[in-house]
């Protein structure tokens, strides 16, 4: 088949052979999309002649091609699900809602995760610690759940249908002793979470003003205060300044995504503040408001209350200083060509966003890949948007990147079903593109050991003679074995050297 990437409709074609009766595994790609009229768009004769030869290049390894059958396993049918949080406790509620062992793991004493401290959430203005209590009971309901609070995961040993997780649990003894067990289960949802941005000492003058606070503990303010009139560090607040994107869209930082969830989470704070306190005055210094969907709704009703909104330029950040017990901001208006505005507050608010947990060793342990924004990755986007490299473990909610809760709630229920897919029918398949070692040439220098990233290569003894093997369940078919390997005692099924000689034949003709 000679069209665009394989990645985007490698299974389709697939599909489309099995159909026309052949062996799913004798369909040869020529990729003409990327390689050729897309690389060469400025050269439509040399495009098309690259074309040419890659098409010849893949008739000359199909007459290679072999009937292969995917790789079979047994699949244990229970779960894990790591972190309970939002995203983690739906999860494991989807998969025991299919008759579905679970269980799940939250290194805290409780569960919840951040959602567990916040007041009002917006859009619902349920109390999040509600909304944590209603869903922990409907897990409470299901004897297939067993929660697993103050517990982290170790160590990991095993591959799709058949993982063993060793357990630690927190120590409530005086000798500290820690206890540990070991749970085997067929597949892994990991559902960690994130953290929350920490401006750095001095970034918009924090922890050298007192009047400067960050969005978390302003909202833990709000929730907390009883007083018909907000008061912070022993004095009245009325003017409050919010300063939007504070470690999120930076021009110059790592952090150059946007968090998605601040924007409104702010508004709906400050609606908030408004309705419970006397005499709230409310300016938005931001870089565009982003309070997408119905959450827009919000937006007007913050207009509606006179809140005032001010856009400054990315490159011109409002200055900060301190003049008596008020601050004050300076600021470029985009929106007043550029007229500069000064305000003097009460309060500034620093709009911080969304990191990736500082805890990694989840990660580590089943090493995931990770994107330009240190998140975990999926293998695509939008054609495989909660799978990762790693056969059997999918990600669900804020550890794959900023999120609101029904955003989280939906990854997490998605998470979970493909997570059930792999262990439902007690079987599982894996790709037959795999390495294969020549036994005979094979003389065990541990090169392919050093170079597989999946850990897929063993050291076995046949007839006195140290050879290496392929683990099925776990090699997936990348190659970085073979070039490494000396004695040349490795091929790539379906990869092979005459296959690719061919091709390469054939490309030079």
């Amino acid at each position: 088949v000679a069209s665009c990437s394989p990645k985007l409709h490698l299974v389709t074609f697939r599909n489309v052979t099995e159909t026309a009766g052949l062996n799913k595994y004798t369909y040869v790609h020529a990729n003409i999309r990327e390689q050729a009229s897309w690389a060469h768009s400025d050269d439509k004769e040399g495009a098309t002649e690259k074309a040419i030869r890659l098409v010849k290049a893949a008739i000359s390894k199909s007459s290679y091609a072999e009937a292969l059958y995917p790789n079979k396993f047994e699949a244990r049918k229970t779960i894990a699900v790591i972190g309970a949080g939002i995203a983690g406790m739906k999860a494991a509620l989807s998969i025991a809602e299919k008759n579905t062992a679970v269980v799940l793991i939250e290194k805290e004493n409780s569960i919840g995760g951040h959602i567990a401290e916040w007041g009002s959430l917006f859009m619902s203005n349920e109390k999040g610690y509600e909304l944590v209590n209603r869903i922990h009971n409907d897990l409470l309901q299901h004897e297939n759940i067993s929660i697993l609070t103050g517990t982290e995961v170790i160590s990991s040993k095993g591959n799709i249908g058949n993982f063993t997780l060793t357990l630690q649990k927190k120590s409530k003894s005086i000798d500290n002793t820690k206890e540990t067990m070991e749970i085997n289960v067929g597949s892994v949802v990991v559902a960690t979470g994130f953290d929350h941005y920490i401006p750095q000492e001095g970034e918009f003058s924090y922890l050298h003003n007192r009047n400067i606070i960050s969005l978390p503990d302003f909202k833990k303010l709000i929730d907390k205060s009883t007083e018909k009139t907000l008061i912070y560090n022993g004095k009245e607040i009325h003017d409050i300044a919010y300063i939007y994107c504070v470690g999120s869209r930076q021009t110059d930082g790592d952090n150059k995504y946007c968090s998605r969830f601040c924007c409104t989470s702010t508004i709906h704070t400050a609606i908030e503040a408004k309705k419970k306190f006397k005499r709230i005055h409310n300016f938005h210094l931001h870089r565009g408001i982003r309070t997408y969907g119905k959450q827009e709704l919000l937006y007007d009703e913050a207009l509606q209350n006179g809140d005032i909104f001010i856009q400054f330029y990315d490159d011109f950040p409002p200055e900060v200083s301190s003049i008596g017990k008020k601050t004050s901001l300076k600021v470029k208006d985009l929106l007043s060509s550029d007229k500069e505005l000064l305000l003097d507050v009460d309060l500034v608010v620093l709009v911080t966003g969304m990191v990736p947990r500082m805890d990694q060793s989840v990660g580590q342990l089943f090493k995931l890949p990770k994107g330009r924004d240190k998140f975990y990755n999926e293998i695509h986007m939008k054609l495989r948007p909660v799978e990762t490299v790693i056969d059997g473990i999918t990600l669900a909610g804020t550890c794959q990147g900023p999120k609101n809760i029904s955003e989280s709630v939906n990854s997490a229920l998605s998470a979970a079903t493909k997570s059930y897919s792999y262990i439902s029918k007690g079987l599982v398949e894996t790709e037959p593109i795999i390495a294969k070692i020549n036994a005979d040439a094979c003389v065990w220098c541990g090169e392919c050991l050093n170079a597989c990233p999946f850990e897929a290569i063993e050291q076995k003894e046949v007839h006195g003679k140290k050879i290496a093997t392929v683990n099925k369940s776990v090699c997936k078919g990348c190659g970085m074995c073979a070039p490494v390997c000396l004695p040349n005692a490795i091929d790539l099924i379906g990869y092979s050297d005459k296959e690719i000689f061919s091709m390469i034949d054939a490309l030079a003709e």
